[in-house]
């Protein structure tokens, strides 16, 4: 009995290792690979972390990330270079595919990769921050001293840590100090000669075959590669990120948040309605989440709802076009100020601004003016709508009679006696009686 329990252990531990060792293997000649195109944006950063981490765990050989970018936001570009330094596994920064670039932030995070490469065809470069007038450092003519002072203070910094960057990686820090100061741009076959990048690799198989046997500085020491015969596991986006991406491009993110002030307006002004309610709740949600991840300046948020309210007001207030003027200023201030950085990749098009502007004024003005009309037009239907109507008085009326109006007879009264067949005009309903006067003749 002691025997045969001896032997189960003993068959469980063997079981287990031998899983552990196959699940090993399984995994030990991988490399991650991910595509990252497009602006360089906190989603960016949170998804670059959460695959890395994800490599990590099934233990592969590297993280390979395809990089196609014009540049990107400078916090998440450091949020990714800090990922990229903490690293258990060695990252690889491949531009790709041939046309694909590699600009401003992008630069940043392709130097703090272990291993820097390019396809055929590519470029590298242009890594100056952008001023808050859209101009670039070094300008013949900045807005202010202020201004000035405060450009050279962020030039110097992403100068730093470039330079910091490139020390620890063994690349080139002259050409990346130029590339930060003078927005330097240079080809594939240029940053290998100037010891930019680490490899040329005109495809995927190529590059895998290029590193193996590099030894990297990984965070938990030095890292020698083994891809020669490791498999791609290409990893897609999750559709939480790609719900992200999407709705955290400034463009959508206002314009859902419009309409989500348009479809709580409905609800409010037509209690019940419960769709544009329903629309409008989900809509401000989507636009709050994106948000979250955008540099939202809210006082931004705050002119676009007082240019709403001057709409509203104009339809109540007879102000002769002053609120309307005062709530389109106020909107297009406000949608310009929405988005809280320099970048141009994350500020709100014009080309979006303006119809939304437009119709948003147009909408308030007109549509919200014939509405009001409506409500206070004279009701034509009820006891109300009978007031003005003309009929014909069936007996002779002073302190009781009969009319016939909308071929209806009413009990009726007036100040003056009225002949029968006289034509009478409805001018107060009393309850259930009604108050006529004759009505006078043009003659």
């Amino acid at each position: 009995m002691q025997s045969r329990r001896y032997l189960v252990r003993i068959s469980v531990f063997i079981t287990l290792f031998v899983g552990l060792f196959c699940t090993t293997s399984l995994y030990a000649n991988q490399v991650h690979v991910i595509k990252v195109e497009g602006v360089i944006s906190p989603v960016t950063a949170e998804y670059i972390n959460s695959e890395l981490k994800a490599a990590q765990n099934n233990g592969a050989e590297a993280l390979i990330i395809q990089l196609d970018t014009p540049g990107g936001l400078m916090t998440a570009m450091r949020s990714i270079v800090k990922t990229e330094l903490g690293a258990a596994i060695p990252v690889v920064m491949y531009v790709s595919p041939s046309g694909a670039q590699c600009a401003s932030a992008g630069v940043f995070i392709s130097y703090a990769a272990h291993i820097f490469a390019m396809a055929p065809g590519t470029n590298v470069g242009s890594a100056s921050p952008v001023t808050m007038g859209g101009g670039t450092p070094g300008s013949e003519q900045p807005d202010t001293t202020q201004s000035e002072t405060m450009m050279k203070k962020i030039t110097n910094d992403a100068v730093a840590q470039i330079k910091s960057l490139a020390n620890q990686r063994d690349r080139n820090a002259e050409w990346a100090e130029k590339a930060v100061r003078e927005a330097v741009n240079i080809t594939e076959y240029e940053a290998l000669d100037l010891n930019v990048i680490n490899y040329i690799a005109p495809s995927l198989d190529s590059l895998l075959h290029q590193i193996h046997g590099d030894t990297v500085e990984a965070a938990e020491g030095e890292t020698t590669l083994d891809t020669k015969d490791a498999q791609p596991v290409y990893r897609e986006k999750s559709l939480r990120f790609k719900i992200l991406d999407t709705i955290s491009h400034p463009n959508v993110a206002y314009i859902l948040m419009m309409l989500g002030f348009y479809g709580l307006f409905f609800e409010l002004s037509n209690p019940g309605a419960i769709f544009p309610g329903v629309v409008g709740a989900v809509c401000l949600i989507l636009a709050f989440f994106a948000f979250q991840v955008l540099p939202i300046n809210y006082a931004g948020v705050a002119l676009i709802i007082l240019a709403i309210i001057l709409f509203v007001a104009e339809t109540q207030v007879p102000s002769f076009g002053l609120l309307t003027t005062g709530g389109v200023i106020s909107m297009i201030i406000g949608s310009i100020m929405l988005i809280d950085t320099p970048e141009p990749f994350f500020r709100v098009t014009w080309s979006v601004i303006i119809p939304v502007v437009v119709v948003t004024a147009l909408f308030f003005v007109f549509a919200l003016s014939f509405a009001l009309k409506a409500q206070q037009s004279k009701p034509t239907t009820g006891v109300e709508g009978i007031i003005g109507e003309v009929g014909t008085a069936e007996t002779p009326i002073h302190r009781s009679g009969t009319v016939a109006v909308h071929g209806e007879t009413w009990t009726a009264y007036s100040d003056a006696p009225i002949p029968s067949g006289t034509q009478v005009r409805v001018i107060k309903v009393d309850q259930m009686k009604i108050k006529v006067e004759p009505v006078k003749s043009e003659n």
